[in-house]
């Protein structure tokens, strides 16, 4: 893809000797390229099937989306909040939709702090971060402070240093090619 050749198979363990098992992790997906929230849906889903409860609060998508990830979630018994006031771009009123994501960030927080869910996903939840509508410190340090029970899963772009610190894994999603560069609208079921 990238014009370099394939590497030669692993023939040594690369994991590092004394591995230790975590209670919870943090995983923070960012980056400019697709699929920062696709990744943590599949999270989702793999922690549904271990019988976890799980909840995910949406910080840009408002209740007007209704995304096939929300649908299934749903039906499998996922706590879903889509909290946001949608596309910036689109809005009336940016006092207001940053008065939603202050709101949106308090129940984030409580579901951090109550540990009702072994997994709680904050979808795009840099946004507000960036923005200066949510503290950074604030958002760093109830991650970092939460029960030991609960694991976090993290999206969006340009990921602060104070979230990069807190995360235990971090992968960043680098865009290649994307299909709303050559003018292609978003497709049901591919997209959303």
């Amino acid at each position: 893809m990238n014009g370099e050749s394939p590497a030669d198979p692993l023939t040594e363990d690369p994991r590092s000797d004394g591995l230790r098992r975590a209670e919870s992790l943090v995983l923070l997906n960012t980056g400019d390229g697709k699929g920062k929230s696709s990744a943590a849906f599949g999270v989702v889903m793999r922690s549904v099937a271990r019988d976890w409860p799980v909840a995910v609060v949406q910080f840009i998508k408002s209740g007007n989306w209704h995304t096939g990830e929300e649908k299934v979630a749903r039906h499998l018994g996922v706590d879903w909040w889509s909290l946001g006031e949608g596309f910036t771009w689109d809005s009336d009123n940016l006092d207001k939709d940053r008065a939603t994501a202050v709101e949106a960030w308090r129940h984030a927080r409580s579901l951090l702090e109550t540990a009702s869910h072994r997994l709680v996903v904050f979808d795009e939840v840099t946004y507000p971060v960036n923005w200066g509508w949510l503290d950074v410190e604030d958002v760093a340090t109830a991650i970092r402070d939460r029960s030991s029970k609960v694991n976090v899963v993290l999206t969006g772009r340009n990921a602060p240093d104070q979230l990069i610190a807190v995360a235990d894994t971090v992968t960043e999603m680098h865009n290649v090619k994307h299909a709303y560069e050559t003018g292609l609208r978003a497709l049901k079921g591919i997209d959303y």
